[in-house]
This record gives C-alpha cells, sequence and structure tokens, in this order.
C-alpha cells in the first residue's frame, strides 16, 4: 500500500472508516451547533446504518475496511504518543495539568473513546474524587467529542503525490485531522509509506485544507476547492508540494460560491468512471473561475510554480481533462427532486469501482437515473446517516484503489 491515488474510481482494495460512537450521544438540541452538528441522531440507528455500509464495501469489494478505533488503540500503545494527544486534547479547557493524572486512570481503550467522545468533569471525578474543577459545571466538558469523526473524508487527501493532512476551518475539529496525521506517521501498517504534503514542517497555524475539497482528476491533475473551508494559501502551498513531488502535473483551484449547497467541492461533483460525472444541476456553470497551477522549474532544491487564473467555468477544466466527459445531474436534474436530493448529498456517491457507487437510498431519483446510464447503484439505508449532511464519499477515505 503506498499511500498514494490516481484516481476517485478504481477498484477499491482499502478504505479507513469510522463507526460512530459515544461521541454522537454527546449531541443535544442546545450543544449541536457548538459541536458543528445540525440534528441529533439516534446513536443505534446511526451505527446499524453505518454497520451496513461498511458491510456492504466488504462484501461487494472485497476490500478491507480499517476502522478509526482500532488504529488509534494500537498508536496509543506509545504512551509518549498518547501524552501528547491528551495533553492537546486538554489545551481548550485549560486542564494540561491532568493529561498523567487521566493515562495513570484510564486504560488505552478509554484513552482513546476519551479523546474521540471527550471526557465530562462528572465523569472524570468518578476516577479523580478530590478534583478541583474551579468554576466548571459538573456536566463541562474537559475534552470536547467529535461527533464529526464519522465523516472521514474531510481530516485528509490521499494523491497521487502523497498525503494531504487537513488543516481544519473550525477549531472544534482540528483534533479529528490530528488523530489521522498522528495514525499515519506512526501505525505500522502505513508510516513507511507516508509522503506528508501538507502541512510543511515547521510551519505553525497552517492555512485551512479540508479532505473534502480535494479531487483526483487523473495521475496528471488534482483539483482543489477554494471554498468556506480551503483556503487559498493553503492551495498554493498543496500545490506546490505535488508539482514538486510529481507525478501531478496541474492543480485546479475551483473557486466555489460561499452557499451551504457548495460546502466542499465534493458537494458539486464526484467522477464515477473515466467519462463519467454525477453533479448538482447548474454547478458546473455556476464555478466561472478557476486557477490552474503548474511547475516552473526547481531552483536550488525548491519547486517555483506559476499560478495562472482562467476565465473558465469547472465544465470548461473537466471537459479538458476528461476526454468524452459525460455528465448526470443529481435527480436527472428535475429542479424540485434535485434540491431535495442534492440536501442529503446525492450528488456525494463513493465510486468503488469503475460506474459502480454507492449512494443513500432515499435519492431514488438520482439513483434511478444512474442505472439508465449503466451505472451499477448499491444503496445503504440513510435515515440517520444523513442528518449529519455528508454523503457515502464523504465517509469513507479510500488508501488504496487498482491503478487506472
Amino acid at each position: 500500500m503506498n499511500l498514494r491515488l490516481n484516481s476517485e474510481f478504481g477498484t477499491l482494495k482499502a478504505v479507513l472508516m469510522h463507526r460512530p460512537g459515544k461521541e454522537i450521544d454527546r449531541l443535544t438540541p442546545y450543544n449541536k451547533d457548538f459541536l458543528l452538528f445540525e440534528d441529533v441522531p439516534y446513536l443505534e440507528a446511526l451505527q446499524r446504518e453505518h454497520d451496513a455500509f461498511s458491510n456492504l464495501i466488504k462484501d461487494s469489494t472485497g476490500a478491507h475496511v480499517y476502522q478509526l478505533r482500532e488504529l488509534l488503540i494500537r498508536v496509543l500503545y506509545d504512551q509518549t504518543i498518547l501524552l501528547s494527544l491528551m495533553r492537546e486534547a486538554l489545551l481548550k479547557s485549560g486542564m494540561v495539568y491532568l493529561a498523567e493524572d487521566i493515562l495513570e486512570r484510564y486504560s488505552t481503550a478509554e484513552c482513546a473513546t476519551i479523546l474521540t467522545a471527550g471526557l465530562k468533569i462528572h465523569e472524570l471525578r468518578r476516577k479523580i474524587p478530590n478534583l478541583k474543577a474551579g468554576e466548571l459545571m459538573e456536566s463541562a466538558f474537559v475534552i470536547s467529542p467529535c461527533p464529526n469523526l464519522y465523516f472521514q473524508r474531510d481530516p485528509m487527501a490521499i494523491t497521487p503525490s502523497g498525503i494531504i493532512f487537513s488543516s481544519m476551518k473550525m477549531d472544534g475539529r482540528q483534533r479529528e485531522a490530528d488523530l489521522l496525521r498522528t495514525i499515519f506517521e506512526n501505525h505500522m501498517d502505513f508510516k513507511d509509506n507516508v509522503k506528508r504534503l501538507y502541512p510543511v514542517l515547521g510551519h505553525d497555524n497552517p492555512p485551512s485544507i479540508e479532505g473534502g475539497d480535494v479531487i483526483v482528476l487523473s495521475s496528471k491533475a488534482v483539483a482543489i476547492g477554494n471554498s468556506e473551508r480551503t483556503d487559498e494559501k493553503a492551495i498554493y502551498h498543496a500545490a506546490k508540494a505535488m508539482l514538486a513531488e510529481g507525478p501531478v502535473e496541474r492543480v485546479y483551484e475551483v473557486h466555489l460560491p460561499q452557499k451551504r449547497q457548495y460546502m466542499h467541492l465534493d458537494t458539486v461533483f464526484t467522477i464515477l468512471d473515466e467519462n463519467l460525472v454525477l453533479t448538482y444541476p447548474d454547478a458546473m456553470n455556476s464555478v466561472l473561475q478557476t486557477s490552474l497551477y503548474t511547475l516552473k522549474g526547481i531552483k536550488d532544491g525548491k519547486a517555483q510554480i506559476k499560478r495562472e487564473v482562467l476565465n473558465e467555468s469547472l465544465l470548461t477544466v473537466l471537459e479538458r481533462e476528461i476526454p468524452h466527459l459525460e455528465i448526470l445531474h443529481t435527480a436527472d436534474g428535475n429542479p424540485d427532486y434535485s434540491q431535495r436530493e442534492q440536501w442529503f448529498d446525492g450528488a456525494n456517491v463513493f465510486a468503488i469501482g469503475p460506474r459502480r457507487v454507492i449512494s443513500y437510498n432515499r435519492n431514488i431519483h438520482t439513483n434511478r437515473a444512474l442505472r439508465q446510464l449503466g451505472v451499477d447503484v448499491l444503496e445503504i439505508p440513510s435515515s440517520e446517516l444523513s442528518r449529519g449532511l455528508g454523503g457515502p464519499r464523504c465517509m469513507t477515505m479510500p488508501l488504496s484503489r487498482a491503478r487506472f
């Protein structure tokens, strides 16, 4: 597994997922906005739907499904790593001094749960009865939970050149990216194959970039959305690293409208085959500005790149990069159904092979249109999964695909 991907649709061999856990039960109608969630799912049903999703991947492709929790526990057996992550998690509450006490009183598996599901004052008091919490209420979080963690696409992106580890726009999600980076740079299955492209070593507080904005067009080209979650400066540094490393020769910066349905580039479109794209109606022509990064040369061992602003739509860019391009709109372009199904990420399907995708069962009009084009559509239940407003692509981080 070389942790480089040259397509979005090559037959899946390995994928990373996170089965939702206790962190979801931390959500209430009163804290969901603070925790960057838009609803309060029912955990048990959410887990059943997620299990159906991961089982479908295994049964239909034979791909290995890595679970985040299992990888995290294995890495946390290194007490130095565990202590570092625990201290970072305690920074926001100002209780870093508790890190070693927590490690002494909780098992490694319990610490993994704390790092994902958070920890409250009253829970910690069971282990430390004489805990001094100052003015904090008993229900206050010593460590906040990460309910968005089942969206594994956001914390990193694997490109033909290597890995972009996300710098998350929202502070509440940064620990997700920190966990992923820690796992991949330390786990025995991955650490020897990690080519880190971003953030650049030594750069503190790097500009934000999120994995949902990164789409591999081919082994030679990558598109990155300039969105409400991904900053232009981050795109520049990521492009520079990819162009210097190769084989990527072109990085397109796609300027997205600042609207909910354009949160990430993969809410605009996904690639299902070498010539087939699924998109939200009018999205292709709504994105009117793109920029192109290319390599000027290498001087004194450092890459020099140039940026050219293209007065072209995303459609024009894709037609150049994808010969004989076919475009299918969500709900086959029906204006009423497409709006409804796009709210539940109708364009955010997960390709497990050429013209073979996993989609939410609720997006019936989009799924029907895909099948009419000869796409093999496998459906998953979605009553609870969709409440997080992310689709099957959002929930998966492909680690290995057949080269295309």
